[in-house]
């Protein structure tokens, strides 16, 4: 045997040792790797029914959503009426009442001139009757 033959033999031997050493690890990443292939497959399973029951969840929300619109317009329209209906009263009772009130502030005002000019009369110790200068006796600055 010559020196290239014990080389050749040397080397063997080492990549021999070398790939004895290899497998211990080659065989923990082929455990790894089989593991995650079922984790992916679990994962995969459990999702779909998940998915499955979001898109029902999906669907009622949005089945609600609908319901809510419905009720949503129909105050709209409630509240649409209300108003209609508000100046409907006030078209027909607002006039009425405005001139009701208009009369009853100008009788007031009226008989409030009245008693004010009888008691300045009074004072002034001359007769009611002829005292009394109402404003209705001047118009536009001229005596009737």
């Amino acid at each position: 045997m010559g020196v290239a033959d014990i080389a050749g033999l040397v080397a063997a031997i080492a990549f021999a040792v070398l790939a004895g050493f290899l497998i211990y690890p080659l065989i923990r990443l082929g455990k790894l790797l089989d593991q995650i292939a079922e984790t992916v497959k679990e994962t995969g399973d459990h999702a779909l029914p998940a998915l499955d029951e979001g898109v029902t969840t999906v669907k009622q929300v949005n089945k609600s959503l609908e319901d809510v619109n419905k009720i949503s317009s129909a105050a709209s329209t409630t509240a649409g009426n209300v108003g209609a209906l508000a100046d409907l009263y006030g078209s027909f009772l607002g006039k009425p009442v405005i001139k009701l009130a208009a009369g009853a502030y100008a009788a007031k005002t009226t008989v409030q001139g009245f008693f004010s000019k009888k008691r300045k009369a009074a004072a002034d110790g001359t007769n009611n009757s002829a005292a009394i200068h109402n404003d209705s006796d001047i118009y536009d600055g001229k005596e009737r």
